[in-house]
Parts: structure tokens; C-alpha cells; sequence
């Protein structure tokens, strides 16, 4: 992706003040060093949303979320970076400069050009192919299936003819390689070395980015005995499956004014929900859901409502779904249809009205659990209960906030027909022992990041020089197993290409490392006041860490045999009381 320079970007940083963007969108009323106002992105009525003028960022200690100016910017305006940029310069009238390009970059950037290109040209040939007389029969069946033309022309839908080249000679008349129709996935080569056109005889749906672009295509099939049914564009450099939502440049409108998306499954799942007025609707296309795809809808909404299949694999899917959303910081609820009925056929046969009350009607998920648990259990028989509760209560173990977990555990007791504080007693166990968990906080939550590190984070954002020397002290061991190793990686990197500042840090950041380090450096005062302390302890965590292992190994071989195994022993011995001596060498 070209770039804009580094230096335009840290002179557009020191150009825009933090406080003077963020109340374009926000109240912010001063307190002590800092600026605070009500979070713009969860629902509070006590301000916990802090703005650090001079550092040049912000932080919410209530949902967590945490950057600089253009990572404000990226998620309230649900822009890129690039987007963002532009933004910021027009707001403080500011030149854009020529984007930065090396030969690789632009090489990869006119190849995505042309694929882009091949795209919207074999989209225009078979919607054409579809208006001509070869596709009447495709026209009656999409006519059949309650699709309006209206519905068709915005979905681009198309029509590939069963002929071998068609596509191909078409597109090669227009001036475009072979080779490019071959990265597209458009043409196929044989064995044999003759090419041919991947979709034949087949419905043809177009698959778009956001912005409306074609990069990818469904086709349907059309013959009764032809396979597959669904056959879709291989992965290519502008289409990842799991990184795109079918619909999501028809819908993002309506989603973002409405603040939340319906969430089908298939192609025709979206086009009847679509049609019906319902249009803040995405679809996954039959594939599970991928973080990329939820991270991908939340700079959209913040709610979703799954309408899935009712058979066994429509939910087990939504169960899935529900999970991952949550984890993406999602309010979930799921609408429930009728037996042997997906959202295409209760549109067609119910109308919009009806699959409205549906999506008005849908339940929380944990609700939806709850229910799907019971129904598959006996719950007027000890086995049963003891069934459903050793289903549900890894489930309530993974809710995060104590209250919603305490209401689920009454509805769990009801349900199982056991006391309150049985179930509790079995959910604070469950949550002990439990292996997964659905975060609502970033993998290193404060907790698990320890007072050196922080103590670190904090010095290399408020006093970096003092920061750097500390983290100089250490050496790439020292990293290993550290929370926030990403964090002082990227710091390292920076310190060793003469690019390091707290704004180039920050940048930089995903999304989880700059809510860690604006939580870290929003606290008033260091963490750690003696800086190459922190240093210090970090080197002793390593070598604790190098002693633990060395006496697990000597444990091992004396359960072995300690005779036959004497040397070893006493080498591991040697090399533990080296590390002793370092641990006190650092006291």
C-alpha cells in the first residue's frame, strides 16, 4: 500500500491538536492535565473518556478503546488510515503530498489495478449476457426466486453461458493479458495447456469491497446435475474470503444509520432480505465467520442480529457466531424462524411484515443458548439436568460482567430446577478451571501485563529518552513470554531505525496494543519511578524463567536415573547456580 512520508504525517499530527478534533464530536470539559468528556463509543453517563493534550492521545477507562488523533479519527468516522489522513489535512487545510512508493509497491499496486479492472469489465459482460436473449430462461428463474429487476440490476447480477472461451475472448479482445485473467481466477488452464472459462452455464453474482468495487464472483449453478452448486472466485490480491461481507457496500448506510446489521447466511438470504426494505443486511455466504469479517462490520455497528438457518448446521454456525461477535465487542441477539425456513424462503412465503416482527422478536444470545441447551435435554429427569448444566455452564462461566452472569445463573437454576446457589457455586468452579474464554479486554488485559512492563510503557510515552536507555538494557530473551512484547518490539524497532517518539508509537499500535499503552500512560504518575528498574526486572522474570526450566530438566533425569545420568546432572547444576548468581546480581 503506498504511503504518505513519515514527516508529513508527524507534521500534520503537530498541526492538529487532539483537543481541538475530538470536540468537534465531543464535549470535553478540563481536569487537572487532562480533558474529559463522555466516551463516543459505548453508551455512559459517567465521563470516563480522558484526552492527554500535550502527549497527543486519548483513552476511555470505561470500554477500554485508547490512540492518537487518526486512530480517533479511523473509528469515528469508520475510515482507514489513509482516509483519516485526509481527513485530519483537510481540517487544518493542509496539503496532501505524492504518496510514497517503492518499485515492489507500485508493481503491486498497478497488478491490483489491472485485476480491479478485468473484474468490472467481465461484471459489465455478464450482465450483459443476461439482458440478451441467451439469458431469458436465467431472467425467469431469478424471477421465480422473488427477485424484482430492480433487485437484480443493484446486486449487478449476471449470467455466464456455457460456452468454453466466451469470457475469455471477450476479455482478451479488450486488451487484457492472459496472465491477468489467469491471477483473476476468471480462466482456468487444462493440463492439456488449453484455458477455459471458469463459470459456465451459471447464474453469476458479483462480490464487492465495501466501496462498490467488484473483486470477486459467485456463480450459481443451472443445471440439475451440474456441480458444485456454489462455485466462487479463488483467493486473489483483492479478494480474501474471510475478509470480506457479501452486501456490505448496498448496506452500510442503513447499518450505520439504523446502528445495527442483520447477519444472514447465503446470497439469497440477503437479496430477499434486502428486497424487502430490511437493507442494514450483510451476508457471510455460507462460510463461518471470521474475526477479520466482524472487525470489518464494527466499523459499522455495534449490534448485530444473526438470522441463520434453523437446521442443525444454520445453528450450530449461529452458536459460533455468537461467540466471536461477543468477543468483538458486539451486543448479539438472534432471530429465531420456523422449522425447514432460512430468511430467503420466510420473505418469499411470510412477506417483510412478518420477518420484521421476527428481527423485532429476536432474544439475547445467551437466551438463544439457553433455549437450544434445554430443548436438546430432559430437564424433568436428574440426567438431563445434570446434561444441561454441564453444557451451560462453561457458558456462564465465559460472561464477563458479574451482574449479567449472576441474572444468567437465576434463569440456569430455573431452568435445571437446582438452587441459586448451587449453580453459582458450580459457575465460579467452571470459570477456575475453564480453557477458552469470550474477551471483552484485549488478550493482554492490565492484569496480566506486569508493573515493569508497565512501568516501562509508561516512561518511554511521558519521558522517552529516560524510556529508551532502560529498554537498550535488554536483549531479545527478555522479551520472551511478555505480555506486552509486541508493544516494546515495535519501540525497539523504531529506537533502532532513529525513528522513535511517543506519536510514531502510537500510530503505529494495533488496535489492542494502543488501548494497553493509553490505559498505561493516562495514569497520573509511573507506575515504577526508578525506570531501569524496570529494566532489571524484566532481565530477572527471563533468568526465573531459564531456572525454572533448568530444574524441571534435572527433576526429569533424576526420575530417570540419577547414576546414569550424572554429567548432564551436574552440567544443568553449573549452569543453575550461573543463573543464581545473575538473580542476585541484579538485586
Amino acid at each position: 500500500m503506498a504511503l504518505f512520508p513519515q514527516t508529513f504525517i508527524d507534521d500534520l499530527k503537530h498541526q492538529a491538536d487532539i483537543v481541538t478534533v475530538i470536540q468537534d464530536y465531543v464535549p470535553l470539559r478540563k481536569t487537572g492535565a487532562t480533558y474529559k468528556g463522555l466516551c463516543p463509543f459505548h453508551g455512559e453517563k459517567t465521563p470516563s473518556f480522558h484526552v492527554n493534550r500535550e502527549k497527543g492521545f486519548f483513552h476511555c477507562f470505561g470500554c477500554g478503546v485508547g490512540g492518537d488523533v487518526l486512530k480517533f479519527l479511523e473509528l469515528h468516522e469508520r475510515v482507514g488510515f489513509q482516509d483519516a489522513v485526509k481527513l485530519l489535512a483537510q481540517r487544518f487545510g493542509m496539503s496532501l503530498p505524492e504518496l510514497e512508493e517503492s518499485a515492489d509497491q507500485r508493481a503491486g499496486s498497478a497488478e491490483r489495478e489491472g485485476l480491479l479492472r478485468v473484474h468490472e469489465s467481465a461484471a459489465a459482460w455478464y450482465r450483459d449476457q443476461l439482458a440478451g436473449a441467451g439469458g431469458a430462461r436465467v431472467r425467469r428463474l431469478i424471477a421465480d426466486r422473488g427477485l424484482s429487476e430492480a433487485t437484480a440490476e443493484a446486486l449487478g447480477l449476471g449470467y455466464a453461458p456455457a460456452g468454453r472461451d466466451a469470457l475469455g475472448q471477450f476479455l482478451r479482445g479488450q486488451g487484457f493479458p492472459e496472465a491477468t485473467l489467469l491471477k483473476a481466477g476468471l480462466i482456468l488452464r487444462r493440463d492439456d495447456g488449453s484455458v477455459t472459462d471458469r463459470f459456465r452455464n451459471r447464474l453469476m453474482i458479483p462480490i464487492c469491497r465495501d466501496t462498490g468495487s467488484v473483486i470477486a464472483f459467485g456463480g450459481r449453478a443451472l443445471g440439475a446435475d451440474q456441480q458444485p452448486k456454489y462455485l466462487n472466485s479463488p483467493e486473489t490480491p483483492i479478494y480474501s474470503k474471510s475478509r470480506t461481507l457479501y452486501g456490505l457496500h448496498l448496506a452500510k448506510g442503513a447499518i450505520r444509520k439504523g446502528g445495527f446489521a442483520v447477519l444472514v447466511e447465503g446470497y439469497f438470504d440477503f437479496a430477499q432480505v434486502y428486497q424487502s426494505g430490511h437493507q442494514a443486511v450483510v451476508a457471510s455466504c455460507g462460510t463461518a465467520l471470521t474475526p477479520q469479517q466482524a472487525q470489518l462490520l464494527r466499523r459499522f455497528a455495534s449490534r448485530v442480529v444473526l438470522s441463520f438457518d434453523p437446521d442443525a448446521a444454520g445453528q450450530g454456525a449461529t452458536v459460533k457466531s455468537c461467540e466471536l461477535l461477543v468477543s468483538e465487542g458486539f451486543d448479539v441477539n438472534v432471530a429465531i424462524l420456523p422449522t425447514g425456513q432460512d430468511p430467503d424462503t420466510f420473505v418469499r412465503e411470510q412477506g417483510r411484515d412478518a420477518y420484521a416482527e421476527r428481527l423485532r422478536q429476536s432474544i439475547p444470545y445467551l437466551e438463544f443458548l439457553l433455549d437450544r441447551a434445554a430443548g436438546a435435554h430432559d430437564l424433568h429427569t436428574d440426567e438431563g439436568r445434570v446434561r444441561f448444566l454441564g453444557e451451560m455452564l462453561p457458558v456462564a462461566s465465559r460472561i464477563p460482567d458479574a451482574a449479567m452472569r449472576d441474572r444468567f445463573a437465576d434463569r440456569l437454576a430455573f431452568r435445571a430446577q437446582v438452587t441459586d446457589e448451587v449453580v453459582r457455586a458450580q459457575i465460579r468452579r467452571a470459570a477456575v478451571q475453564r480453557q477458552t474464554t469470550v474477551p471483552t479486554q484485549p488478550a493482554h488485559a492490565f492484569g496480566q501485563v506486569t508493573k515493569a512492563e508497565k512501568g516501562l510503557i509508561w516512561w518511554l510515552i511521558h519521558e522517552p529518552a529516560a524510556g529508551l536507555l532502560a529498554l537498550r538494557e535488554l536483549e531479545e530473551p527478555d522479551f520472551e513470554t511478555v505480555a506486552s512484547r509486541s508493544v516494546l518490539d515495535l519501540a525497539r524497532k523504531l529506537d533502532k531505525n532513529t525513528g522513535f517518539s511517543p506519536a510514531v508509537l502510537l500510530e503505529r499500535l494495533s488496535m489492542v496494543d494502543a488501548q494497553l499503552v493509553t490505559g498505561i500512560a493516562s495514569e497520573g504518575e509511573a507506575p515504577v519511578h526508578d525506570v531501569h528498574s524496570c529494566a532489571r526486572n524484566l532481565r530477572r522474570m527471563r533468568y526465573e524463567r531459564e531456572r525454572a526450566a533448568i530444574q524441571h530438566e534435572m527433576d526429569r533425569l533424576q526420575q530417570l536415573g540419577a547414576e546414569q545420568h550424572a554429567a548432564e546432572i551436574d552440567a544443568l547444576w553449573a549452569r543453575k547456580r550461573e543463573l543464581l548468581q545473575r538473580i542476585e546480581g541484579l538485586a
